[in-house]
């Protein structure tokens, strides 16, 4: 088993793997017919249809065959199959609804080949580990399966295994693709902007990481580490004298698997909350920690007995830096603002279209094909909508989906699907909404700051309604306390950083050449039921508290104006 030479690589390289097949003709060629059988049979299909004119009639058909196929080709062709479900760039609109269905469920392996791994990467008898040991996996996947266990201390664990040769298997077939990129490429109607090749190396790094279980075992504790103040989401503890790069030896978490909605609800579990905590975290993770779950399907997510939510399956993670988060934010403001663009500007900073590529023909059709999401109704907003708008625009213009992207993609719409399975009613919006807008209205960092002067001023001119919708929407989160939110935002008016707001609230409020008292008043009636005046007070003295001698000296010069327009009225 480990014996193989391209068993012993600790991360995905191309070049070692190709050396490593060069000399072995006969496995690749072997290995390439068969696949080559499969997907010649599903092409010929498609031809088929083609001739008696019944390609609209088949599409489900074709899809669902297309699914099979990567199932039977076994784990890497899964993996193909997931990965490619989230790439509008890469497959038409009509095949990505069937690929979300893939399943990675294969039959387990024997038991006693999985108790041989453990004890050659354990390096201890099963017994020496374990008091006890299911006769049985529990859970069998493409990569691995579970076995429940017992330690000698008495803790229940989950025990991982990976199937045996997994990563020549992998590293085969990832040679094979590589290959097929390479030689495929001039010939495929798509319009990618970059090399293929690329892509199936941006999976195979991904999808080494994943079957490091040590490296799942660190994503595990930082994860746990991120939401260690929040009791509603649940991590396994790792057992690292019982973990290996091929055995992971975890917590055992009793739940339901979000799929089970009876159950859930039979255990007195509210549901709606479990939605709330997903979404909730997921937002977190992505805007927040930058370090994000991206394969969160019903098997990796569970709803625990005092409704917390457990994730479990660390292996497929990706982190997101400081600048990728900001050029983020930046595009979901600028979309907000319908500034069209500053959005293909965007695109090119988070990598979805090239530096040289041109945009000025891109923007009326980012315009056209997203203006419309944006203007209805807020609550019949969702991602899915969205990904599928881009599948068309794809097409026609050089976009391509970075891998982080992808992955944030997959994140998403997993989990707004996953929701929508359990409450079809659900709205994302009805949490996501909340979640961002409470951030931006706390302003917690510069960035935020920077961004919520972006949303409420437009061509130079205060954007009343934003702020009232933006006050509503937050409020419209139990969990909100709009007082801090306004002592903060009087601390910041009030700072020397805020002297541009200071100056454009000054504008807006004498706009037209008149005072708004009528906005005012609409604003100050949505909030003073939570401003109660002792603790308007004591908020207030705190902002003025943080105000240093030379902020007071600046802000003299805005009242005494705005004194002097109202004397003048």
């Amino acid at each position: 088993m480990s014996s193989h030479p391209l068993a012993r690589l600790r991360r995905y390289d191309p070049e070692a793997i190709a050396s490593y097949y060069r000399y072995r003709p006969w496995k690749v060629i072997w290995r390439t017919l068969v696949a080559f059988w499969y997907f010649a049979s599903f092409v010929l299909g498609l031809k088929w249809d083609e001739w008696r004119d019944r390609v609209e009639n088949n599409k489900g058909k074709r899809a669902r065959q297309l699914r099979d196929i990567l199932t039977h080709l076994g784990p890497t062709f899964i993996k193909v199959g997931q990965a490619l479900s989230t790439r509008p760039d890469l497959v038409r609109k009509d095949f990505l609804e069937e690929l979300v269905k893939l399943q990675d469920k294969l039959p387990p392996f024997d038991t006693p080949l999985a108790r041989s791994i453990i004890e050659r990467e354990l390096d201890r008898q099963i017994e020496d580990i374990y008091a006890e040991f299911s006769e049985n996996p529990v859970a069998a996947a493409s990569l691995g399966q579970v076995y429940k266990a017992r330690l000698h201390g008495g803790e229940t664990v989950a025990v991982k295994v990976q199937r045996p040769n997994l990563k020549p298997t992998l590293a085969l077939d990832l040679y094979i693709l590589r290959l097929a990129a390479r030689l495929l490429r001039p010939w495929l109607p798509l319009n990618l902007g970059h090399d293929l090749a690329t892509i199936v190396d941006e999976f195979g790094i991904k999808l080494f990481e994943e079957i490091d279980y040590l490296n799942e075992a660190r994503n595990a504790e930082k994860f746990a580490a991120n939401f260690s103040e929040n009791p509603q989401v649940k991590v396994p503890q790792i057992y690292w004298r019982y973990t290996s790069s091929r055995v992971l030896t975890l917590e055992w978490i009793d739940g339901f698997k979000l799929t089970g909605m009876q159950e859930i609800e039979d255990a007195g579990i509210d549901r709606n909350a479990v939605i709330e905590i997903g979404v909730t975290s997921g937002l977190q993770q992505l805007l927040e920690f930058g370090f994000f779950h991206a394969d969160p399907h019903p098997g990796n997510l569970f709803a625990t007995r005092d409704g917390s939510m457990a994730y479990i399956d660390f292996g497929m993670m990706d982190q997101l830096d400081e600048q990728t988060k900001e050029n983020l934010v930046d595009a979901v403001v600028h979309l907000i603002n319908k500034d069209y663009l500053d959005l293909a500007q965007d695109f090119v900073k988070l990598g979805f279209l090239t530096p040289e590529t041109d945009i000025w023909p891109i923007v009326p059709a980012l315009e056209e094909v997203l203006g419309d999401i944006v203007g209805q109704s807020v609550r019949e907003f969702n991602f899915k909508t969205v990904t599928d708008r881009f599948s068309e625009l794809m097409y026609d213009y050089p976009f391509r989906v970075p891998a982080k992207f992808a992955l944030i993609i997959r994140s998403v719409v997993t989990q707004e699907g996953l929701a929508l399975s359990i409450d079809p009613e659900f709205k994302i919006v009805d949490i996501a909404y909340p979640y961002v807008a409470r951030r931006l209205l706390q302003g917690e960092s510069p960035q935020l700051r920077r961004r919520l002067l972006e949303v409420l001023f437009k061509n130079g001119k205060f954007q009343w309604h934003r702020l009232e919708n933006m006050i509503a929407i937050a409020r419209s989160d139990g969990n909100f306390d709009l007082l801090p939110t306004a002592g903060l935002g009087l601390q910041y008016l009030l700072s020397e950083e805020g002297a541009f707001l200071r100056r454009q609230l000054l504008l807006a409020l004498t706009e037209d050449d008149r005072l708004h008292t009528e906005e005012v008043q609409s604003l100050w009636n949505l909030v003073k039921d939570d401003l109660k005046p002792a603790r308007l007070f004591d908020a207030a003295l705190g902002a003025i508290a943080h105000l240093s001698g030379e902020s007071a000296a600046a802000l003299l010069p805005s009242v005494a104006t705005l004194a002097a327009f109202k004397s003048e009225s």
